[in-house]
C-alpha cells in the first residue's frame, strides 16, 4: 500500500528506537502515510520523560533499548489510555501480561507493517 491512509492521517506518533538509521525510517514512513512525528527518543529515560510530556495519540516502542526493557514506559501509556506498538528485531519473546495483545512490528519491516500496527492500536480508540 502506498500513499496516505486516512485512517492514520494527522495521528501523532511518538517513536522510541535506539538504532539511528531504524528510526528515521520509522519517522520517513510515518510521514509518508500521512502521521505527525510529535517526538522521538533513542535511550530509556530520555523516552520515559517524554512519554509523560509530549502529547500523542501511539507510541511505537523499541522492546529493547540498548538493554534496557520499556516495559515501564508501556505501563505508564497503558495506564494513561495511549496506544501502543511494541517493536523488536528479535526472535519475538513473550510479552508480559498485560500487552499479550499489543501489536508488534517485527524489524525489519514494510509500510504495510507498520499500517498494520498502527491500525491494531489505535482500533479500540
Amino acid at each position: 500500500m502506498s500513499g496516505k491512509s486516512s485512517e492514520l492521517t494527522g495521528r501523532r506518533v511518538f517513536v522510541v528506537e535506539d538504532e539511528w538509521l531504524v528510526s528515521i525510517l520509522l519517522r520517513d514512513t510515518l510521514v509518508a502515510i500521512g502521521c505527525e512525528v510529535a517526538g522521538s527518543a533513542t535511550r530509556y529515560k530520555e523516552a520515559a520523560e517524554k512519554a509523560e510530556t509530549l502529547a500523542f495519540d501511539v507510541a511505537i516502542l523499541d522492546i529493547n533499548l540498548d538493554g534496557e526493557r520499556t516495559y515501564p514506559i508501556a505501563e505508564s501509556l497503558a495506564a494513561r489510555g495511549i496506544a501502543l506498538v511494541f517493536a523488536t528485531g528479535y526472535d519475538f519473546e513473550a510479552l508480559p501480561e498485560p500487552f499479550h495483545n499489543a501489536p508488534i512490528l517485527q524489524k525489519p519491516f514494510r509500510q504495510s507493517d507498520l499500517e498494520r500496527a498502527l491500525r491494531e492500536a489505535l482500533e479500540p480508540y
